[in-house]
This record gives structure tokens, C-alpha cells and sequence, in this order.
């Protein structure tokens, strides 16, 4: 969103300082003229940070049993936290500050700044009240607040200080400063950076110890494969499930503070990410706890499918619940549009001139030979043609909680071996499926033995199954190249490279003990 659109003239808006241009927006749109959604929005313009509308109060996104508490305490009490960022659909201008309050506080806000000293811009923002009703799980009759600043024309390659509060909670103020945040834009140009990847993360101990893991990678950013907390345990995606607990989010948030407050989380949702209670697909919750880019086929019925490009790579964001036989809750939810936005958006990309690489994430497995939920059908018949028509350069998923990654594949058979340092050429031989569901909830197992760095053990074939309309069927596959059962995350370092040289990916599955189990790379010629 620009100035202009906002109602500020370009040239206007050079002329007037930040204070000057926020009074304008005041007086040209009237409460009544700003109502979006029942939210109240304004706007402010402040030294090349742009941010959209702060709306006071915002309908709850279920249908309450009983009108949810609106009482407030003393702000100067109430600290937020589970702060979480996320990009907007373009990572070099736009992002989104999230974070939740315990209890409902007045007029919340963020300050920032290119220092820590000087956080005098503030900014209104968004609160999504979420009520969950009276006889739903463990948590029914019970309200949550989820508040978000959307900033937009920010400065490229810029690192950024942040604060967030309310009224009687200034992060600015000299005993707060260690509530700070800071974030980094993606840069103008193409540079090397690194991204982190899991999923079936839940709360507990080893999501905690991985999310202290790949902080100390410092990456860019970070892709959830989908079942972020766990709050609905079933994850089938029906209300007659009983064990939901809406207040499992208020400890994953707090979990995950550590790393997403200066991390983008960028997730995909899983089969436990649909939450029938709030709305019809599920993702009633979702809307009020992520802000994601809006920049999918349908924002509303699919909020967790959008894309986004950084640097050199285009990352793109799907719904394996739209296509899954083996959890069909939400099963043409898309009616198929979401695959003909997919294929639109790989044959965009390809042809962009400053993308080398497609990366592809969610939940449901391509390829897997786990025990538990092994491969889905939906994906291989609706997806996997265009991975392979458009050269996808490192599918990443999650469902199965354990560390595989698969051969070269092409045509449903193994292209190329691909054994642990070794290097896949996408654009002529075929697709690499990753795994990374290993990040916190409990383990399941193989039908084979384990086989990963310094373990290698070869198999000539596995037994597995994979779910299709028809229920399960049995295959013996021989694409299994590497099998980690044990807690891990994904880090991928990329390296661009000058025009007609090669560009490549650096994949490595990471132990929570910090050992390497997997490395290969991905190649490819760059634009």
C-alpha cells in the first residue's frame, strides 16, 4: 500500500514531516469512512516506514457463548509477549510485528526506529480478540488478544528497533529498553543468506531446544512445515474431537519468542492447525494469530498459501489440507484453484529474471516411508507434476515426525542417487523431498534402519504405504536416501552467484545436539 492510496499526495507528503502527515490522514478519513471489518483504521508515514491502519478493537473471531470479558487492568501490569514477525510479499519492504496480551489493555501501539535510542515513531495497532465459547475443551469461555502493526515501505538490507506496548506500558521508556526487538529487511540486491526450516514443532522441551538451535544459526528467516502448537490434539479438524486447549498457543508464543521476535515465522498449516470451532475451515484461530501475506488465491479460505521472494529465491507457501485422502476435513476446500495458482506462480517464477531457486513448503508428505502417515496421494496427483514441470529446486515438508530425505525423483522413480555431499541439478534431473517433521513432538519410526551422516546404511528398497482416495496402499520405494530419528531442523544456506556461473543451495539437517545428519546440495545455473 502507498501514500497515495492512503490519500497523501506524493509530492504533498515530501513536504510535510511525519507529524504533519499523520495529522492530514486524521482529518481527511473520519471514523466512519475508515471502517474496515468493524475496525476503526488510521494511518502514519514516518521516515520511510509506512504503516497501515491500527484498528482499537476488532469482532472475536468465533461466535462467543457469552459475551467475552472486556474489563481492563492497570496497563503499567500487564507486559506483552509472544512477540512474532512475519514478512509481508515482499521481504525487502514490508513486514508485520504480532504479539499477545494477556488481558485487554488500551490503545497498544509500536515504536520504531533505525536505533535503539530513538524509537519516537508510534504506531497504532491492530488487536484480533479470540474468543473461544463456553464447552470447548479445556479452555472454553476463555479470550485471547493478539495485536499486529503492518509496516510497509521500509528501507531494504536495514536493520530496524522495535518496541511494543500500550498505554502504561512504553517500551521506551529507559526500564522497558530491554523489552526492545530488533529485524532485518531483505536486502536490494542478491546476497548470500540462510533460511531454517522444520515442522510438528508443539510445546515442550525440544522445541524449545531447537528453537535456541537455528537462532544461532542466523537466519533470515524461518519456514514452520505446518502443526505449529498443538492445541488441538486430534488434528482432524472436526468439532466432536474432545482435549482442545486454546491456551497451548499462549505457551507456544511465549516458546518461540526467543527466535521469531527478530526471526520472520513463516508457516504452512497441518492437519492440527485446523481448528473447527472458530470457522467453517478451520482457520478462524489462524486469521487471528498470524498476519501472512495476503498475496495467495484465496486469502480467506487459504490464509496459510501465499508466496514471497528473497534475494534470489522464491518461496512459495501451499495447503496440503485442501488435497489430503488422508485427512479429508478440509479436502477441495480450494476447488481447485489453489493448484492453479501454484502452477502460476512456479511459471512465474521461472521466468523472472533475478529468481535462481524455487523452494515449495507444507505439511502433507510428497515422499516418506514413516510408519505413521508415510506419503499422501493428494500430493503426489495434484502437486508433484509441477514440481517436476517446473524444475522445483527443494520441496520441504513435515506431518511425519522424523528426518528423511529422498533420491532425485522424476516420474515417481529415482532419477539420480543422491548419497549424503552429494549434489542434485535440478534443472535436468529431477526433484529432492525433504522431511524436517522432527522438531518437538513425540517421535515416530521406520520401516527401515536408520541410514544419515557417518550412519550410512543402504537399502536396496523400503516398504511403505501411501494414502490415496481409496484408503492405504502398500509400495516398496526405493528413493529413501536418508533416515534420522531423532529431534533435528533443516538449514539452508544460499549462495547467488554472477550470471551463467552456478548458484547452489546448501542443504543440512541439524540434530538437536547440533550434529550434522544430512548435507547435500542443489545447483543450478544462474540468471
Amino acid at each position: 500500500m502507498d501514500i497515495p492510496r492512503m490519500g497523501v499526495p506524493e509530492q504533498l507528503a515530501e513536504r510535510m514531516s511525519m507529524a504533519e502527515q499523520h495529522e492530514y490522514l486524521r482529518a481527511r478519513f473520519s471514523r466512519r469512512t475508515m471502517i474496515r471489518g468493524g475496525a476503526v483504521t488510521l494511518g502514519a508515514v514516518a521516515g520511510g516506514v509506512f504503516v497501515p491502519g491500527a484498528t482499537a478493537q476488532a469482532t472475536p473471531l468465533a461466535t462467543p457463548s457469552a459475551t467475552p470479558r472486556t474489563e481492563t487492568v492497570d496497563g503499567s501490569l500487564v507486559a506483552p509477549f509472544g512477540r512474532h514477525l512475519a514478512f509481508g510479499a515482499d521481504p525487502r519492504t514490508e513486514l508485520t510485528v504480532s504479539w499477545q496480551v494477556p488481558v485487554a489493555v488500551k490503545k497498544p501501539f509500536l515504536r520504531i526506529g533505525v536505533h535503539p535510542w530513538d524509537l519516537s515513531r508510534k504506531i497504532e495497532a491492530e488487536v484480533r480478540t479470540l474468543h473461544t465459547p463456553a464447552g470447548v475443551g479445556a479452555s472454553g469461555d476463555h479470550t485471547q488478544y493478539y495485536v499486529h502493526a503492518e509496516l510497509s515501505r521500509l528501507k531494504p538490507g536495514r536493520t530496524y528497533y522495535y518496541g511494543v506496548g500500550h498505554q502504561g506500558f512504553d517500551p521506551a521508556e529507559p526500564h522497558l529498553l530491554g523489552t526492545l526487538g530488533t529485524f532485518t529487511t531483505a536486502p536490494a540486491h542478491k546476497k548470500p543468506f540462510t533460511f531454517t526450516a522444520f515442522g510438528d514443532e508443539g510445546v515442550g522441551y525440544h522445541g524449545l531446544a531447537n528453537n535456541s538451535l537455528l537462532l544461532g544459526q542466523n537466519p533470515a528467516f524461518h519456514l514452520h512445515a505446518g502443526d505449529i502448537a498443538y492445541a488441538d490434539p486430534a488434528g482432524q479438524g472436526k468439532t466432536a474431537d474432545t482435549g482442545f486447549d486454546s491456551r497451548v498457543w499462549d505457551q507456544f508464543l511465549a516458546q518461540t519468542e526467543s527466535v521469531a521476535k527478530s526471526v520472520p515465522w513463516m508457516p504452512a498449516y497441518g492437519n492440527h492447525d485446523m481448528e473447527a470451532w472458530y470457522s467453517p475451515n478451520g482457520y478462524g484461530g489462524e486469521e487471528a494469530r498470524w498476519n501472512l501475506p495476503a498475496n495467495g488465491p484465496d486469502a480467506k479460505n487459504l490464509p496459510g498459501v501465499y508466496s514471497f521472494v528473497y534475494g534470489n529465491t522464491a518461496v512459495i507457501s501451499l495447503d496440503a489440507n485442501d488435497i489430503s485422502y488422508e485427512i479429508p476435513a478440509n479436502l477441495g476446500l480450494s476447488g481447485g484453484t489453489q493448484t492453479t495458482w501454484l502452477e502460476a506462480q512456479l511459471k512465474k517464477f521461472r521466468a523472472a529474471h533475478d529468481i535462481d531457486f524455487v523452494v515449495v513448503f507444507f505439511h502433507h508428505c510428497a515422499y516418506c516411508t514413516s510408519t505413521a502417515h508415510a506419503s499422501e496421494g493428494g500430493v503426489r496427483q495434484e502437486w508433484v507434476p509441477l514440481f517436476e514441470k517446473y524444475t522445483v529446486d527443494l520441496v520441504i515438508n513435515g506431518h511425519n515426525h522424523q528426518y528423511e530425505r529422498t533420491d532425485v525423483i522424476k516420474g515417481g522413480e529415482v532419477a539420480k542417487k543422491l548419497p549424503v555431499g552429494g549434489t542434485a541439478y535440478p534443472e535436468s534431473e529431477g526433484v529432492v523431498y525433504v522431511t524436517a517433521g522432527a522438531a518437538g513432538r513425540s517421535l515416530y519410526a521406520f520401516s527401515a534402519a536408520e541410514s544419515y551422516e557417518g550412519h550410512e546404511n543402504e537399502v536396496e528398497s523400503v516398504a511403505s504405504f501411501i494414502n490415496t482416495k481409496d484408503g492405504k496402499q502398500n509400495e516398496t520405494v526405493t528413493w529413501s536416501r536418508v533416515r534420522y530419528l531423532d529431534y533435528s531442523f533443516l538449514r539452508v544456506d544460499v549462495t547467488p552467484a554472477a550470471r551463467g556461473r552456478t548458484a547452489t543451495l546448501t542443504v543440512r539437517g541439524i540434530a538437536e545436539t547440533g550434529e550434522e545428519v544430512d548435507r547435500f546440495t542443489v545447483a543450478r545455473k544462474a540468471k
